[in-house]
């Protein structure tokens, strides 16, 4: 067993144990019969536990191939079946991944401690000598990128359920930033990391590089961690992080999510235009409605008021400096109720000239995804900052 896995199995033992003190001087106040009644969850106050090996390995058929749902930086995830019948999906962290024990400790001890519906349940962890894995609720529909960025599955997103996607994962951004006990900032929002259950209802996952705030507005970091094409000029170019951050990105899937494109796409290659600048051009031309996903064609003239006006959120979002986005709250209210939405300026987005500076780019160079990607390795973009 290698000294940090050792480390982390001690302190999460450490605290278990501590918890399971305090709870034993709540309990010991009440009847037996009370207490025998209350599961050991509920008497320990825990919102995760720890799974052993043998239960997963069990509920997974032994990680099955066949009960393989996917894979990502963290390592491949599994469907599986506890024995009361619970399904479940486990992450198991990969030995090659590039994510490690930080992020595993860090995704955690952050989302054990938030609730909220448009958050994935952590259910527990398991520990095992080289194993590793999280252990969460299991969402039937998976990622919402494999619908929208699915020719022969797009068109299920009708608007309706593009719409309440969409107000779900602003809603659980601002319990993040606002809401829960701890300011969250989760710095890898995209397509992939928002779950859909049974019912299409959006669940923000993967806090494995979430980041806690104090009251600071603005924290600085060398280690840029998170996706081309999500992150914030000012994140990617300086290693600012603020929740400006995590609006940004929002920004970028709420146009992601109406056009069914992605933004790391060159949709004009003569212009050099992404979604973000394409999107732009086409609001300045007042044809902001070309942006539409085609499959949504049928809705257009029912939901014409509501798609600009998330169009226009979206732009909002994605302006180039964090003092002219708006908070999470403020679009919150934009999208539910009849309130006057600002107009956006300048989008930022690859293939024009930046006004940052970066140790690796010139004021005067453009920005591409592949200078990106040169920052993110040269900060170190693989580890928590």
């Amino acid at each position: 067993m290698s000294l940090a896995t050792y480390m982390l199995i001690k302190d999460i033992r450490k605290r278990l144990a501590r918890r399971r003190r305090e709870v034993l001087d709540i309990t010991s106040q009440n009847s037996v019969g009370e207490a025998a009644t209350t599961s050991i969850e509920e008497r320990l106050g825990l919102d995760s536990v720890l799974f052993s090996l043998e239960t997963v390995s069990a509920a997974t058929c032994n990680f099955s191939l066949l009960n393989k749902l996917g894979e990502g930086g963290f390592g491949p995830v599994y469907k599986g079946t506890l024995a009361d019948g619970r399904e479940i999906a486990v992450k198991r962290l990969s030995k090659g991944s590039h994510q490690g024990i930080e992020e595993f400790k860090n995704e955690v001890e952050l989302i054990s401690k938030l609730q909220h519906k448009s958050l994935v349940q952590l259910l527990g962890c398991c520990i095992d000598l080289e194993e590793k894995l999280l252990i969460y609720e299991f969402m039937p529909n998976k990622s919402l990128d494999a619908f929208l960025f699915d020719v022969s599955n797009r068109g299920i997103l009708d608007w309706d359920k593009r719409y309440n996607i969409i107000k779900g994962i602003a809603r659980g951004l601002l319990y993040l930033h606002q809401d829960s006990r701890l300011k969250i900032i989760h710095r890898d929002l995209k397509a992939s990391n928002v779950l859909l259950d049974a019912h299409f209802n959006p669940k923000i996952s993967d806090f494995g590089m979430a980041r806690i705030f104090g009251d600071d507005k603005i924290q600085e970091t060398q280690k840029v961690v998170g996706t081309i094409g999500y992150m914030s000029p000012e994140y990617a170019m300086q290693g600012q992080i603020s929740e400006k951050s995590d609006v940004f990105s929002f920004g970028v899937l709420l146009l992601e999510i109406i056009s069914g494109k992605r933004n790391n796409y060159m949709l004009d290659e003569e212009e050099a235009l992404n979604l973000l600048g394409y999107a732009w051009v086409m609001w300045n031309e007042n044809q902001a409605l070309e942006l539409m996903d085609p499959s949504l064609c049928g809705d257009a003239l029912l939901n014409k008021d509501k798609i600009l006006i998330c169009i226009q959120v979206g732009l909002l979002c994605v302006q180039e400096y964090p003092m002219d986005r708006p908070t999470m709250s403020q679009v919150v209210s934009m999208l539910s109720s009849d309130v006057i939405i600002p107009t956006p300026k300048r989008a930022a987005y690859f293939g024009r000239r930046s006004g940052y500076s970066s140790p690796s780019l010139s004021t005067t160079e453009t920005i591409g995804a592949q200078s990106l990607i040169d920052i993110t390795r040269e900060r170190g973009g693989s580890t928590i900052g």
